[in-house]
Order: C-alpha cells, then structure tokens, then sequence
C-alpha cells in the first residue's frame, strides 16, 4: 500500500466521464483539474488533466495506469502502423507512462510482443502492440535507442524481429552555467574601443546543434556606474569583453607605483621611499608600517581579484536569448585599470638645419614591460634613416634634417622581449621637419613673356608672374611680395603684390610702343629675387585673310592614291603685322568632306596643302565638293566678319579602279575538336569585289593536306580521310586566297589560324614496365605516368593496384608519380608480374603491366646474377641459335657436294663425247 500521484491527459469528454468513478472508487481525496500542453501532430495543445492522490496496492495501481494510457492515446490521437522496421523520435523527460506507438501484426492469432535491444529497462511494449515507456529518456545519457520487436502467438514468435529506432529529443533541461564563478582581467588605459581584451566563456550541455544550447552572453551592470555610463561592453556570440567609446575615453588607473627596468615593485618603492622621506630613515623597510601599508596596497594592484577598480555581473542565456523560459547562468568579471605607459609621444616636432651637438634626444618612449628592449624601422623605404633609439627608450636624431628633402618621417618603435617576441602593439611615431626661411624665391623663366593686344581697355590684365618659394607653403617663410622696379619705355603696367598679377594702366598702341620690359622684386621674409618681364603688344586683327584664288577648279584622283598625297596648295594672305597672331593664317575644310577624307596642312605663313587623309572609295562617293576657309587665330575686331573673299572652293573626282577582292573579317581563328570526322565544315569564308565581280577561293599553305574548300562558297571542310590529330599538331595556319574570277591577278589572300582542341583520346602509361628491387635494402620503387593529352584530360594521375595486396603497397606522390613499397620481402629471388591502375584527371585509364624483379643486389645496387647458376648454359635463344647455324652449315655443305657431282657428271659426258667423234 502506498500514496500514488496518476496524471492522465483529458480525452475529447469521453476519457473524463469514464475515469472519474475509479477516481472516486479508489481516491480519498476528490481529483482535480491542472492545465498542461501535449505535442501531437497537429503541434503544440494545451488540455486539461486529472490529478488525483490515491491509496491502492501498486500491482493494482500499475495495472489501472496501462488502461489509462491505452484511453489516453486514443484520445491524444497518437500513430499506429504495421509491424516494420521503423524510427521514432520521443522526447526526454516524458511523464511516465508514456504511449510511443502501436504496432498492428499481419498475422492472425496474435496475442502479444516482445521487445528487446537496448531498452535499458525503460521501454516496454503490451500485449495489443503499444511501445510505451516505463522510465524517462534522457538525452545526455543515451541519445538512440535500437530495439527489435516481434510478434508472438503465445510465446512463439510469428512475425518479426523488427529493428525499431528510437531517437532521444532533446529538451531544454539544462541550464547554461560559466566555466568560473569569478572571472578577473586587466585593461590598459585607453584601449581601443571594440578590441577585445578578456573573455568569459558558458557552457550547456543540451543538443549543441539545437537552440537549447545556442548561447547569449549579456552585460547586466557595472559597478561602479558613475553617471549613468557603461564604460566596457561584450560580444553576445562570443562573450569577448572590450572597452565602449566612453571607457576608451574615460578609463583611468590609480596611480601606483612603477617598477623600474629590469627590477621589482618592492625595488622601485624603496627609491621612492627614499626620494619622499628626507631626511633617511635609519629605521629597516620590513620594520617600516608605512613602507609595509604601501607595499601591500601596491602588491593588491598586481592581482584584480584583491583590488578590482569595476566589478562586471554577466549573463548567459540558452535559446539564443530569445525566449521567455530561456535558462540563464550569471557570473561575475573583476577588472583592474592599469597604467599605460606605452604612449605615442608624436608627432614630435624638429626644427630644420638645427645645430647639434649629435645624437640629439627627441622624445621618450615607455613600455609597459619594464624589461622591454627597444628597436626602431623604418616605414618609408627611404635611403636616408637619421634616427636610433636606446635600450631606456630615448629617441635619438642623429643629425640635421632638411625640410626641402622630406617634410615628415614616420619612425616605428618596437618593444619586443630578449626572444624578439612583441610586449607592446608596434607604435608609429610621426616626426614632422618644423621649416625655417633657408630659400630665397626663384623665378619660374628667366624672361617672361606675355602679350596683350592693342587698343585693350585699361586695367586689362597682362598676366601673372610665377615665381616659387621651396620653404614651407603654409608658412610665412613662403609668402611672396612683389613689386616693380623698373618699366621701359614708360611706366604703364602695374603688379598686385600679392598675387604677382601684371595689368595695363592704360589703353596701350602699338605705334607707340611694341614692346615693354619690366623688373620685378620678389621678397619672402627674409630673402629678394629680381625677375624680368617682356610684354609684347600686338597688332589689332582689323584686316582678313584674301585667298589667291576663290575657286582652285576640277581636280581627278584614282581610288587607289596614297594616304598623305598632296591633290593641290592654296594661297591667302593678310595685310595684319607679320608674325602676330593677327596675320597668321589657319585653313580649314567647312563642307563636302564626308567622313573626313581629306584635310588642310599649313605653315601659317599664308600657304595650304590639300592632302588624303583616308583611303578614297569610288563605290562610296564618287566626288567632293570642297569648301576651304582661311582664319585666324586672334579674334577681328568688333564689327569685322569674314566674307567669301576668305573662302575658296575646289572640287575632287573619283576614278574607279579594279581592285582585289576584300574580306569580310580581318582576324580569321577557329578552334576545333581533334576528333572532328572527315566532311565537317570548319568555317566559312566571304568576301566581295568592290566592283562587284565575281570571285572564287582557293586553299594555299596546307602542309598536312587536311583541308578542302568550295571554289564559289568559299566553305572549308575536313578532307573525307582527315584525322587530326593534337598531340602531333596542336595549330596550324593556310591562307585563303579570294580571286576574280575573270582575272584571277586582282586577288587577295588572308591568313586562317586553326587551333586543335584536346579530347580525351589517350590513357596514361607508365614510362618503364620493368623493375627490381633488392631483398637486403627494399627501396620504394618510384613509377613514373606519362598522357599526351592536355588539361583536364591529362595530369594530375591516380594510381592504384586491382585489390589489396599482401606484398605491396602503392602510394601516389604527385601529379604523375607513385611509389611502390614491397611490405614482405620473399625468401628467395623471385620475379612479380604486377598490374597497375592509372587514370587521368578525368578518370579514364587502363592496367599496366609491370615486372618487378625481387633479388639479392651488388654493392652498387644492382641484381646479382651468380656465375655457377649460368656459367656454361646458354638458355633456350642460345641453344635454339647454334642448333639453326649448325643445321644450315650441314644443309649448305650438301648443296655444294651435290654441285661438285653434277659438274663431274656433266664432263665426263662431254669427254665421252668428244671421243666417240674422234672414232
């Protein structure tokens, strides 16, 4: 007997009616209703449940729940299916019982399961096929389940076993927590805004790929927050702590105490003890409470956590922080300000061509290591270096600067520790060159020239004198004063002393005067300069250029004439002073010069050349009408025009040539495949007489005969029996030469450039077949593939034995290489027919055969070959050559006896017959 507490989810009314009297027949107490939320498949719902506390015997009890749980499940609507091989996904943490899924048997007769595997005691399933849980799954300890099912009659099995998965669903139980209670750092005065100086770090130990374990960390005060204002902030993602704008600005550490080079805190306070204290105290330092009260505040400054100057709380929350019922962790982060002492003491300011004496200290620098060695480089990649630094951090100039040669240097100093490892970030320092007044002003011309036409009205402007100062612009070193000192003829020009702006005073006339030469004095603060001035007056342009002649006639050129040829010369000429710009004398073509064939040359001194400036085209245009105006450069005076005594008319006629035929396109390329079959068309070639005659086209250059082309369509194909082939030809060019046909002399010929595309027509081999290696000292060895096929059909190769082998292993080195290792030396010389597989990039190759040759090796590492096993056998080549030599010496021996005997017979029968004609 004991005290129960049974949850059963409410059904749709039914369930209700139908637990509520065994509620009241087993309860003591009368049951009520709490809301909970169920996940079914149509989401998240929320119901309503029964909660009793009841008093029965726990078998009964047992029994009394695995009812409810079957009611339940109906009415939840959970799933049912065939007996299969199946994977479900429950939660962790589930109330228990907890219906999963219930299996259906095929079979007839059924009248129970089983289920075995991995149920650790915490699945089951009933006799009618329910799999439901009698313990809660946890994630953290198991996160799959695999368990088989069958179905029995009885306890036989008849159907199954069936392998069930069970994936474990994480739920967010497990709240985040920081790998420290108490976090301590240091922050230097002045550190950048946003760059990190300390992190703090959470964990959760749910899903890490779900959003239970997606973490957010969060800044929840500071303290002290004087004024309302956060002086550090954090990284949500990464849980980094830097500085805001404010604490870059705003960050201070106490003052202390700072140990000298190469020393310790007690070191440094005991000379400034001394230094503060007069006269010296006799009494000992460790007996000393004032030294000791200090001594200790300055040791609590070494260590945050003793002597923080903020203390930071922080938060870690689980769902990304974006949720309600997100659970959180908190810690604490104590901070201590220190000192920075590693400070840029630029831009340091240095006076030009100062004296010495050298090395001259210029600034100082202090790291915040105190036994930091310093070092200087050189940003710019300047030859000249006038700079060093010393061991204390002492910057030195080591002579003159000159401001006109570099106006500012930037020397970076380095704090590194007796490893060269950087204890401070590099510091650049600007060192800019104060100028001082050393230069006089230069005149920019030894003479300056200007002109200024007559009959201009007073305070007309002349021009401005330019004159330049080397000293510093933005100072007064370089600020310029001009003056006249003298003017010849007269005085009529005036300068602004300011700006150095020459104007006439008053209307100027040539007649008067043609010419004016002026002195200037050009002072800085310190420094005068003279420069001379000639102002030119120039005549009026109160006269126009007149042509020779206003019309030139008719004219005929050939289409065929060369650029640059002169067709005529035009004459004009102009009663203004010579040599002004009033009486020089520009030509120009103001109509009929469609597309700008032609164009006008002059000298300027009256004369005009007409010339070709395009090719001429008689099929375009036939003839121009030409229209030449003379000018000049220098505006007429008010009321004066050009009139037709200024202009002059020419006319061109074109003459038709019989010209070659012309190309349509002047780059002819093509690429083709290599393995283009024979009859294929590689390009079609056009081209037309300007005449309009009709052509033809032939073939020229075809070393390798590949190649045919159509005499009237000018389309060239693939001969029937071409093979091309890229690895012999990778390009070639042939001309193609356009005719007219009625006069096959007016031609013309292009170049055809063909480019062979690589297909993927070769397999790679290996370059040797053979090789050995020795028993004693197995060296790798190294194979060697070789494809004429280009990219990607060619390298880098694969290489690979047909199935794993007991003796070798095959290893690929690079593009085209493997080496061959032989894992177990055999006891004797023995010879290994091997196949190996290489493909190329693009999979494609074969097995090639190799012979490798295990034995005993020479000391130069080649195969011994023992003379008693040789000496005196010649093989079967050897014997089977001097068996072929002796049968043949036998049979050519019997040739020749038989040919001695005929001879023999053959006399005797011709002595006999000699004789018997005697008789």
């Amino acid at each position: 007997m004991g005290r129960q507490e049974i949850i059963v989810v409410q059904g749709k009314g039914e369930l209700g009616s139908k637990i509520r009297p065994l509620f009241r027949s087993f309860g003591k107490e009368r049951p009520h209703q709490v809301p909970v939320e169920t996940r079914g498949d149509s989401g998240t719902e929320t119901h309503r449940v029964w909660s009793l506390n009841l008093i029965m015997p726990h078998p009964l009890l047992h029994l009394l729940l695995i009812c409810l749980l079957i009611h339940a499940a109906v009415g939840k609507g959970l799933e049912k299916g065939p007996l299969e091989d199946k994977v479900l996904q429950v939660p962790e943490g589930t109330p228990v019982p907890y219906a999963i899924y219930q299996f259906q048997s095929s079979k007839d007769g059924v009248d129970g399961f089983s289920v075995t595997g991995e149920t650790e005691g915490k699945i089951s399933i009933s006799d009618d096929g329910w799999l439901y849980l009698d313990q809660a799954l946890d994630w953290g300890l198991t996160r799959t389940h695999t368990i088989q099912v069958e179905a029995l009659v009885g306890s036989e099995p008849v159907e199954g076993p069936f392998t069930i998965t069970i994936n474990v669903l994480d739920i967010n139980n497990h709240a985040p927590y920081f790998n420290q209670t108490d976090y301590a750092g240091v922050v230097k005065e002045h550190t950048p805004a946003g760059v990190p100086f300390m992190r703090v770090f959470a964990t959760d130990l749910d899903d890490p790929h779900s959003l239970n374990a997606q973490l957010k960390y969060t800044l929840v005060s500071q303290i002290p927050n004087r004024d309302n204002v956060l002086l550090f902030q954090m990284d949500g993602n990464t849980g980094q702590i830097s500085t805001t704008t404010d604490g870059e600005r705003l960050l201070k550490a106490r003052d202390s105490v700072i140990s000298s080079r190469g020393g310790d805190i007690s070191d440094s306070l005991k000379s400034k003890f001394d230094e503060y204290c007069k006269p010296v105290q006799e009494i000992p330092y460790d007996l000393n409470p004032f030294y000791s009260c200090v001594l200790r505040a300055e040791s609590r400054r070494q260590n945050p956590l003793d002597d923080p100057d903020f203390t930071l709380i922080v938060r870690v929350e689980d769902m990304g922080g974006a949720s309600e019922s997100a659970l959180i962790g908190n810690a604490r982060v104590k901070i201590a300000v220190q000192q920075n002492l590693w400070v840029n003491p630029g831009p340091i300011i240095v006076k030009e061509q100062l004296k010495g004496p050298y090395p001259m200290e210029i600034a100082k620098v202090q790291s915040n290591d105190p036994s930091a060695l310093y070092r200087l480089v050189q940003k710019e990649r300047e030859l000249k270096f006038p700079f060093n630094v010393t061991e204390e951090g002492n910057i030195l100039l080591m002579e003159e600067l000159d401001r006109e040669d570099k106006a500012m240097y930037i020397v970076v100093v380095l704090a590194e520790d007796t490893y060269g490892n950087e204890v401070d970030p590099p510091m650049e320092v600007q060192v800019v060159v104060e100028d001082v007044n050393d230069n006089a002003p230069a005149c920019d011309q030894e003479l300056s020239v200007f002109e200024l036409q007559e009959n201009e009205p007073a305070e007309s402007t002349v021009g401005d004198l330019l004159v330049h100062d080397a000293d510093d612009p933005n100072t007064l070193n370089a600020m310029l004063e001009y003056s006249l000192v003298s003017q010849t003829p007269s005085s009529v020009f005036s300068i602004d002393s300011i700006t150095g702006r020459i104007k006439a005073k008053q209307v100027l006339r040539r007649k008067d005067a043609a010419e004016y030469q002026l002195t200037v004095r050009v002072n800085d603060p310190a420094f005068s300069t003279e420069c001379t001035v000639l102002v030119k007056v120039i005549d009026i342009n109160n006269e126009l250029p007149i042509f020779q002649k206003n019309d030139y006639g008719h004219h005929s050129l050939p289409e065929d004439t060369a650029v640059g040829h002169t067709l005529l010369t035009v004459k004009a000429t102009d009663a203004d002073d010579p040599g002004t710009g009033s009486s020089r004398i520009e030509f120009h073509i103001t109509t009929g010069n469609q597309d700008e064939v032609f164009a006008m040359e002059t000298d300027g001194n009256g004369e005009g050349r007409l010339v070709v400036a395009k090719p001429l085209d008689y099929e375009t245009s036939s003839s121009y009408n030409l229209q030449i105006d003379a000018r000049n450069p220098e505006p007429l005076i008010k009321g004066l025009v050009y009139g037709n005594t200024s202009s002059s008319h020419v006319s061109v006629a074109i003459v038709n040539v019989d010209e070659p035929p012309a190309f349509d396109q002047d780059i002819l390329e093509v690429a083709v495949l290599e393995n283009t079959t024979g009859g294929a068309t590689l390009l079609k070639v056009d081209a037309k007489d300007p005449e309009g005659n009709e052509i033809r086209f032939k073939l020229e250059g075809d070393t390798n005969g590949w190649l045919e082309i159509d005499p009237a369509t000018g389309e060239i194909k693939l001969k029937a029996k071409a093979v091309l082939d890229r690895e012999k030809v990778e390009a070639f060019d042939f001309n193609v030469v356009a005719f007219e046909k009625a006069n096959p002399d007016q031609s013309s010929e292009h170049v055809v450039s063909v480019r062979l595309l690589d297909v993927n027509d070769n397999v790679p081999k290996l370059t040797e077949n053979q090789g050995f290696v020795c028993v004693k000292n197995p060296k790798p060895l190294i194979l060697t593939a070789q494809d004429p096929d280009a990219a990607p059909f060619g390298a880098p190769f694969t290489f690979s034995l047909p199935k794993k082998s007991p003796n070798w292993d095959l290893i690929t080195l690079d593009g085209t290489s493997a080496k061959l290792t032989l894992k177990r030396p055999p006891s004797e010389d023995k010879t290994f027919l091997l196949s190996i597989g290489v493909k190329d990039n693009a999979g494609v190759g074969v097995q090639n055969k190799l012979e490798v040759r295990v034995c005993n090796c020479t000391d130069l590492g080649h195969c011994l070959i023992e003379p008693s096993t040789h000496e005196g056998k010649l093989g079967v080549p050897g014997t089977l050559g001097i068996l072929c030599g002796t049968l043949g010496f036998i049979a050519l021996m019997l040739i020749i006896v038989f040919y001695r005997m005929k001879k023999e017979d053959q006399k005797k029968a011709l002595h006999v017959g000699d004789t018997d004609a005697i008789l």
